[in-house]
């Protein structure tokens, strides 16, 4: 697959998973406004994990469809996830960075607490460890988006 079919498709991939992204935040952001003079109860501690795995999650998405058109494939092993999202940062051999460092580094955070959530119980979950992804997550987001559209742009180029 030539370049441009290859940005072509990243290019409907990705507006896809922003329009997603966008709305689970957009869905949380009244939860967020109601929090900011107060700590999270337990089930609203839930919501929101849940919604820091889902945003996790979709981003996630993204990176295993960039590996799968540009890499011949995702990551082998136990640390898959985490060798993923590194490998995003660097050039791949048929393609450029998909991130920038800071933006691997504001998303690892992310990496760690969606595997809190999905080995964890939600009771358990502290508000004092999930609330500056919680409160981070739009600027987070913000920076990754910015890296994509870099990204797509640059493949567009090599076409």
């Amino acid at each position: 697959m030539g370049n441009s079919s290859v940005s072509a498709e990243l290019q409907r991939y990705f507006e896809t998973e922003r329009r997603q992204i966008n709305r689970l935040i957009d869905e949380y952001r009244p939860l967020l406004a109601r929090l900011a003079a107060r700590e999270p109860d337990g089930i609203e501690r839930s919501a929101l994990a849940a919604m820091l795995h889902s945003f996790y999650t979709g981003v996630e998405n993204i990176f295993k469809r960039i590996a799968t058109a540009s890499d011949g494939g995702l990551p082998d092993g136990r640390n898959w996830h985490r060798d993923l999202l590194a490998s995003m940062a660097r050039p791949g051999a048929h393609r450029p960075a998909a991130l920038s460092q800071a933006a691997r580094l504001a998303l690892r955070p992310y990496l760690d607490f969606r595997h809190v959530f999905r080995h964890g119980y939600g009771f358990d979950l502290q508000w004092e460890k999930m609330s500056g992804l919680v409160r981070g997550c739009e600027e987070t987001w913000r920076l990754v988006q910015k890296d994509l559209a870099a990204f797509i742009a640059a493949l567009d180029r090599e076409a």
